[in-house]
């Protein structure tokens, strides 16, 4: 009798409840996102996302910390598109836009990533941002964490370009990043997307085009 017990806790399974809990967070992650850009950091809660998830305000305490980790964790989620712990950087769009050696390639790529993370996550972080320049503080932070993470990853692909010797005559490196810095802002899409109602197709065309031109040296 006592071996059965033994052998039916070593085969205890907690798949289902591991799967329980990351369909718990993928839902407040949606939910605390809609509500953020719809409400706005300051009038939008932890009660409120814990009410609108279905889930209690302990365990959304014990999951994703106090209001300023679980909004930065949401903004991370959106971004990522999902809840593997893969940096963005190592993901396969990430590394063939590394391998790629021909500059209006690259670019292209560029163009269509940026376009992919942006329509998850622009308009929270246009929210944000508006917020941390408020002087929100606990949100200023996080505010300039955004501001930092684009500025890498347009630093990253502009050495990449420069690298590959595509960069345009007189456009030195700081140059190129400060324009792919502001082309592939939240701002810039929130704009033309959400105010002007484009669609995300036309915003990854102008953004290759303007990229092409702003950046790349004629064929």
């Amino acid at each position: 009798m006592s071996s059965g017990v033994k052998g039916s806790a070593r085969s205890y399974d907690g798949s289902g409840r591991l799967r329980s809990s990351a369909q718990r967070q993928l839902r407040v992650v949606e939910v605390a996102g809609r509500l953020l850009v719809e409400r706005g950091y300051a009038a939008t809660t932890v009660a409120d996302i814990a009410e609108a998830a279905q889930v209690s305000v302990p365990w959304l305490y014990k999951a994703f910390g106090p209001k300023p980790k679980l909004v930065k964790r949401v903004y991370d989620v959106l971004m990522a598109g999902d809840l593997d712990p893969v940096p963005i950087a190592e993901r396969p769009p990430f590394q063939a836009l590394a391998a790629e050696t021909d500059p209006y390639a690259a670019v292209q790529r560029y163009a269509d990533i940026s376009r992919d993370l942006v329509s998850r996550m622009g308009p929270l972080a246009a929210v944000l941002l508006a917020a941390g320049h408020s002087g929100h503080g606990d949100i200023t932070a996080i505010a300039d964490t955004l501001g930092r993470e684009r500025l890498w990853g347009a630093t990253a692909f502009t050495d990449r370009l420069a690298a590959l010797g595509a960069l345009a005559p007189g456009l030195n490196v700081e140059g190129a990043r400060d324009v792919v810095w502001t082309l592939i802002s939240p701002e810039v899409y929130r704009m033309l997307v959400l105010e002007r109602g484009w669609t995300d197709t036309s915003y990854e065309r102008w953004l290759a085009r303007s990229l092409t031109s702003a950046l790349l040296k004629a064929r």
